[in-house]
């Protein structure tokens, strides 16, 4: 099985592509000769692990049976200082939203995520440390 993205030049520091039939744009800050009309990438490495996750949390959950109000994920990406400036450390905080939420059902749904189903996961993990919090918030 292959997988394959291409991108395309459009002008300037800006680039096109088109992923399972969506349109993506990435471009670099006014600061760096761009003209911010899309993302940028080491922002999608983060947002790519997220959803990743995510996607796998909310499916194990719902086998679960366990409900909840929301969830939101945020990454928070360590960058190295000097150049080439590459994530030196990836956290990930889930943030539950409801009441009488069971800890230990999101725990297991996490780390399922980690240990089995998440391929983003499975690939940074091997270039830097990931960790992880959960929060619930009623």
């Amino acid at each position: 099985m292959k997988s394959e993205v291409s991108i395309r030049w459009t002008g300037n520091m800006a680039f096109e592509s088109e992923v399972n039939g969506h349109k993506l744009v990435l471009d670099a800050a006014k600061e760096f000769g761009g003209e911010d009309l899309g993302y940028r990438p080491k922002p999608l490495v983060m947002a790519a692990l997220a959803g990743c996750t995510g996607m796998d949390v909310v499916s194990i959950l719902k086998k679960m049976r366990v409900e909840y109000d929301g969830l939101e994920i945020k990454v928070e990406g360590d960058v190295a200082d000097e150049h080439p400036k590459t994530y030196t450390a990836l956290k990930l905080i889930y943030e539950f939203k409801g009441k009488d939420l069971p800890m230990e059902k999101l725990e297991k749904a996490v780390a399922l995520s980690e240990e089995t189903y998440c391929g983003v996961w499975a690939m940074y993990k091997k270039a830097v440390p990931v960790t992880y919090e959960i929060r619930v918030v009623e």
